[in-house]
This record gives C-alpha cells, structure tokens and sequence, in this order.
C-alpha cells in the first residue's frame, strides 16, 4: 500500500500525526493507498510556510506569475492523461470523464493567465470637489480552497489558478477520498516554476478543516461540497474574520417541451443524469416532459438507452459509467431507490440489479442506471 504525503515548501513531506485514512479504487474495492490526515499543528506549519512566500510572491510583478502559470497549462496538456488516470483510480469515473474535468479546469488556468490586464487599478478625477479617487487591486494573503471528492481536478482549478495570478498564496485541503491529483498538480506547478510555498496541500478531515477555518493567517476560504457541510464552513470561517464563498449541493430539473428534438433530449438526458454516476451538482435527476404523448415517447426511447448502459472500470475505455465512489455511497444509492419503490414509485428500470461479471472488479462499487415514474400523471 503506498502512502501519500502533503506539498508544502516545494516538495512533498510524510504526515507526521500518524492519522490515516485509506483511499480505496472503487472499480475494484480495494484500499490501494493510506493518505495522512493532518493535525492542527501541522495545518500551522503548512499555513506558516505559505504566510512566509506570501510578500516574495505578491511582489513579483503580475506578468512574471502569469508566465508560470503558462507554463503549467503546457504542463497540465502534458499530464492530462495521467491526471485522469489519477481521478478514475481514486474517483471512479470513466477515463472521458475524468479528462473532460481536466480540460474545463484548463480553461480556467488559461483565463487566470489573462490576468494581468485585468488587474489594473483606475484613477477618477474631480469625483467631488478637490476629490479624487483611486482604486488599487491587492491580494489578501494566504487563501484556502476545501474541495470535494467528486471534482478532484477541476473544483481545485476553479480557485487557485486566480487566486495565484492576483499575488495570493494557496493551501489547498482535497478530499481524503481522492487525494492524489492534487499532489500531481502541486508538482507540475513546482515544476513551472513557481516559488516554494506558494501553492500547498494539506490532507485531512474535519481537524485539518476548523484549522484552516480558524487559523488568524488565513484570509479567505473558498469551498464546495455538501449544503450541511457549506453551512458549516461559512459560518465558522466568517465568525473568524475570513472572507468566505461556500457553495453547497444541487440537483436539477429537465423540462422536454412538445416539440422537443426527443433523441437530442434523451443523449443529453443520459449524459446529464448517469454521467460520473451522478456524482455532481449539475446531474439531472429529474426529467418533466411535458403532456401525456411527450412523456411516453420520452419514456420509449429512454429506457431502452439506460438499459443499455456500459457500467465498467475506467480501465475499460469503453465503460460509460463508472462505479460510486465509496462503499457507503453505493449503501445510500440504493437506499434510495429502496425508499421510492417503498413510497410507491414505479421503478421502470432497476439497477440494484446490475452485478459485473469482469474478474477483479466483483467488489467494485458498481450500480445499474435507474429510472423511476412518478406515481403521479405527468404535466
């Protein structure tokens, strides 16, 4: 079993509380690799290192950390395979999947390069009477992004890439469950050129987390999860003076009007919904067609799709959905669909009952694509 390890000061370094947690490969239910989960004192080291690069870093002129971050998008093209390798080991989704993450989170680091025309500061003259204004652009400091597991690439991208470009220093706090991404970047970002203790990654649970929620040197607090779990970070990181943005869960709704292109809604509809498994904010988990003869229609060309359905490991490049990410979320999974047939309704297609039949991944955290009808008619 490999054991993972923090980024700070430029190189990677072993977890010194002897806490961990396992991080299994659901295509195969296997604990592959132990992350460490830091104290709070570690957490202080770690934000220490990141406070000290912080004036270095915020002098270098925007145009010379705009040309590291440059080099990292080559470096992030370079390694995207690897890094969607990563993400399928450790997440579970299909390898398409996991390199269409890599891509949008890319895109974000060749906005972030862009940056430096976007940090002018602007003087208004004679706004008052021997008044004149001024406004300067500044970076707050060391910032924090709490990630989830189901975005281990792209979440983390939408936060850092900006946050270095405009002068700030980064501790990043993946998720235990899918760790190992992050490491890779904070390599690539070393490997750039970007100076030691600008981009850091603390592993850990909840102690690592009101660490960095509470911790006097940390500015800011940028996260994405669970509605509970934002909540919780917005208003224990505000209490302590930070300036947070906490963006909780979500679920979405598709509405197939009557004269919908029904095949061109379906490919959507089963991308949107089976996707990563479901695993994301923006599935689709509800579909509202519109009149009795646009549901039905839906329904005939639905369920046959979902039927057919290619569930394997991302291994298999084929594979159209991958498994769930831990043995407990398949547990809840299927609780689900246990509570609507229990509540009455009508589970068109069941897939508790998808077993995969490939040797070493009988233990894999697989499930068949469901669908259920509303016991009520539709609109």
């Amino acid at each position: 079993m490999t054991d993972l390890t923090h980024y700070f000061g430029g190189q990677s370094i072993p977890g010194r509380s002897r806490r961990f947690a396992d991080v299994f490969n659901p295509a195969t239910g296997i604990a592959e690799k132990r992350v460490p989960l830091a104290s709070t004192e570690e957490v202080a080291t770690i934000v220490a290192d990141a406070k000290a690069a912080f004036p270095g870093w915020r002098k270098t002129p925007p145009l010379r950390r705009a040309r590291i971050l440059d080099r990292f998008k080559f470096l992030l093209q370079d390694n995207a395979d690897r890094l969607a390798e990563l993400i399928s080991s450790e997440h579970g989704k299909t390898h398409d999947d996991a390199l269409g993450e890599v891509t949008r989170g890319l895109e974000v680091v060749e906005f972030a390069v862009g940056a430096p025309h976007l940090l002018k500061g602007e003087i208004t003259e004679n706004v008052g009477t021997n008044v004149d204004s001024h406004s300067l652009r500044q970076p707050l400091g060391v910032v924090v992004g709490i990630t989830p597991f189901n975005f281990p690439v792209m979440v983390p991208m939408w936060m850092f890439p900006v946050a270095l470009a405009c002068g700030n220093t980064f501790v990043l706090k993946p998720s235990e469950r899918d760790p190992s991404a992050s490491l890779l970047i904070a390599e690539l970002l070393s490997e750039a050129g970007l100076p030691k203790g600008v981009f850091n990654v603390v592993n850990g649970d909840k102690e690592a987390v009101d660490a960095l929620l509470t911790h006097p040197d940390v500015k800011a607090v940028s996260f994405v999860g669970s509605t509970p779990i934002a909540r919780y970070i917005y208003s224990t990181g505000t209490a302590h003076g930070k300036r947070v943005q906490a963006l909780g869960g979500a679920k979405n709704h598709m509405v197939i009007m009557p004269d919908a292109d029904l095949d061109m809604a379906v490919s959507a509809l089963m991308g949107a919904a089976y996707g990563s498994a479901g695993e994301r904010s923006m599935a689709i988990s509800v579909a509202v067609p519109v009149g009795k003869k646009t549901a039905d229609a839906l329904i005939e060309r639905l369920v046959p799709k979902i039927k057919a359905l290619k569930i394997g490991p991302a291994a298999d490049r084929s594979s159209e959905m991958g498994p769930l990410v831990t043995a407990q979320h398949l547990a809840k999974v299927r609780g689900y669909v246990d509570q609507g047939v229990a509540e009455g309704a009508d589970l068109v297609v069941d897939g508790r009952d998808f077993r995969i039949d490939r040797q070493g991944y009988e233990n894999g955290y697989f499930i068949g694509g469901s669908l259920f009808l509303t016991a009520s008619p539709p609109i």
